[in-house]
């Protein structure tokens, strides 16, 4: 017997839900509860439609819905899978203890990268020229510098096979070696600047917040414009407290999270 999602009990629903939104809310509920498991089919939109007493268009709402919270795939002329759950990597940070800047791969990715960009670890994307953009402002801002005394690095770091975080690396010295920001170059981008660069780095300041993938990251990160991302950026500095490089990092949301270690581990 066909069962309306309008008729049917769903706390976080509310009469002004859209039909759709609540078709979709059931299915993540079945989705949750192991009805569909990772790499399920879902029903088709006739069954789908047929079951719930809706119509075609509402299924294919439903569905679209769930495909922008990344809980399904459609792939065309084939049907709908149920995604497996996100792989998500724990960065640690001690505010206590976590004193020197030994960069993310440290934290989350120990093991180098391959040259085929296969294996896990961060890789250098780019080292474009610093022409005074927004970014290029904020970071002499930041490192008491004028955009023309700095040199800039891109990498992005992969994890389980796809890129998970892109970052962006602001240095008062230069020109950086051919080899250090040859495209491809697997490494550990803040400890390969502060070798160049003969110094030992130390964190000064670090903020957390969120942005929407523009053009370039989306395509970088494999995901939609638009999508949130986590931005981590901070100053490091020199033992004696000069701002030695700043760093904006792009994180895929559903790949990452930062911990915050308040006692002796």
């Amino acid at each position: 017997m066909a069962t309306n999602p309008a008729d049917t009990p769903n706390p976080p629903s509310t009469p002004s839900t859209p039909l759709y939104r609540r078709l979709a809310r059931r299915l993540q509920e079945r989705i949750d509860a192991g009805a569909y498991p990772a790499g399920a089919r879902l029903p088709s939109e006739p069954e789908l439609s047929a079951e719930f007493g809706v119509n075609r268009l509402t299924v294919r709402q439903a569905v679209a819905e769930l495909e922008r919270a990344a809980v399904v795939e459609i792939r065309r002329g084939v049907g709908t899978f149920v995604r497996p759950p996100a792989v998500r990597v724990s960065i640690a940070v001690d505010p206590r203890s976590q004193r020197f800047d030994l960069g993310s791969v440290h934290a989350a990715l120990p093991e180098a990268g391959r040259e085929d960009g296969t294996a896990d670890g961060e890789f250098v994307v780019a080292a474009p020229p610093v022409t005074g953009t927004a970014e290029d402002a904020e970071a002499a801002r930041q490192l008491g510098r004028t955009p023309q005394e700095l040199s800039r690095v891109d990498s992005v770091i992969r994890l389980g096979g796809r890129a998970r975080a892109a970052s962006s690396y602001w240095v008062p010295f230069g020109p950086l070696p051919a080899e250090l920001v040859r495209p491809g170059r697997p490494g550990n981008l803040v400890l390969d600047l502060a070798r160049t660069a003969g110094v030992e780095l130390e964190y000064d300041w670090r903020a957390f917040g969120a942005v929407g993938a523009d053009l370039a990251d989306a395509e970088l990160l494999g995901v939609p414009p638009g999508t949130a991302l986590l931005v981590r950026e901070g100053v490091s500095c020199t033992p004696d407290g000069t701002p030695a490089l700043y760093v904006r990092r792009r994180i895929d949301g559903s790949s990452a999270r930062f911990v915050l270690h308040f006692r002796e581990r």
